[in-house]
């Protein structure tokens, strides 16, 4: 397995522990902030995995559907979780899951036929749009939690 799929599989297991440090209070007091830590973490893994397939001539056909599945993963878990802490509305993240599964059918109707169907740009954009903002918006809620 190669560095760039190492950095997907990453990403998709730090997802649990973002949840987990989103959404439980240990008492700790800075759970929110380990939480942020482990999805700019994540996110940044998404950046370097394509960056280092690409220069390295290290894509593979597991990098084409994983890592955009693993960005998925992400962003929904993200998604939900600050829809039920009060931060997001539903509608928001019901437009956005619902984009995330139609794109992943029509990769699914494509793999069918033997066709591997590659992020675009526009994707690629989106994503790291949406990952500022859950960023930004898990920030936000972290300085008002501190403060409370």
């Amino acid at each position: 397995m190669n560095l760039p799929n190492k950095l997907t599989l990453a990403r998709v297991i730090m997802i649990p522990l973002f949840v987990i440090f989103l959404l439980v209070d240990f008492g700790l007091g800075y759970e929110k902030w380990i939480a942020l830590g482990l999805f700019a973490a994540a996110s940044l893994t998404d950046f370097l995995d394509g960056y280092i397939a690409r220069k390295h001539n290290l894509v593979t056909t597991f990098g084409k559907f994983m890592d955009p599945l693993a960005d998925k993963m992400l962003i929904t878990s993200a998604l939900i979780c600050l829809n039920t802490m009060g931060i997001l509305p539903a509608w928001f993240s019901i437009v956005v899951i619902a984009r995330e599964f139609t794109i992943s059918g029509f990769r699914l109707i494509a793999a069918d036929h033997h066709v591997v169907i590659a992020a675009s740009m526009w994707g690629k954009w989106k994503t790291f749009i949406t990952m500022i903002m859950v960023m930004l918006m898990t920030a936000v809620f972290v300085g008002k939690d501190t403060v409370m």
